[in-house]
């Protein structure tokens, strides 16, 4: 049986990487990441095939035009993208896939039959999130202005109706945790049934 792939969406600071891993850690019989493509270079420590599919751009840009990717943005002069054979590469491995991406990601997968559910991580407000982010002591002046403009949009778009299937205000983490699991329990449940039936 495949269950829906599951999109989390979040702007930096609101400690949805934090919970995704929580989750692949606790559940790692029923949860994977789809391994991303992109035509950046691989930094040292790098495998093909684990940390990402490298690829030219040449590549890349025909099998975006072939409507072989949900989803693909370009960040510093690099594409990055989701493939579909790399959803149903997780699925194979009788897991459910995981994709962490950003709104334009979202609103790109909309448009396709793939048919996820979408959880939206948030910070309670810009203010909090303007802390943890100053917290990090990594974001310069520019970077910080230019995280809290895109959370800004993350939020509109979340505070839309049925923009996501699962808004989860993360106030504290362990409360925060908590809620992810009572979303995705019933499909983790599921899986754990299937698997014990095929042995």
């Amino acid at each position: 049986m495949q269950l829906r792939p599951v999109v989390f969406s979040g702007p930096s600071g609101s400690g949805k990487s934090t919970l995704v891993k929580r989750l692949m850690k606790e559940y790692e019989d029923c949860f994977a990441f789809s391994i991303s493509h992109t035509t950046r270079k691989p930094r040292p420590g790098e495998q093909n095939g684990r940390e990402y599919h490298f690829v030219t751009r040449e590549e890349m840009e025909k099998a975006i035009s072939n409507g072989e990717f949900v989803e693909h943005a370009e960040f510093s002069m690099n594409l990055y993208g989701t493939s579909k054979k790399a959803i149903e590469d997780v699925a194979s491995t009788g897991r459910i896939c995981i994709l962490d991406i950003d709104l334009q990601g979202v609103k790109s997968i909309k448009k396709t039959n793939l048919n996820p559910r979408y959880v939206f991580v948030r910070p309670p407000n810009l203010q909090i999130l303007e802390q943890r982010l100053k917290g990090r002591g990594t974001e310069t002046d520019e970077t910080l202005k230019k995280r809290l403009s895109t959370a800004q949009a993350d939020l509109d778009y979340a505070n839309q109706k049925g923009s996501y299937d699962h808004i989860i205000i993360n106030d504290d983490l362990d409360i925060a945790y908590e809620k992810l699991k009572g979303i995705l329990i019933e499909d983790i449940d599921t899986l754990r049934k299937d698997k014990l039936k095929q042995h």
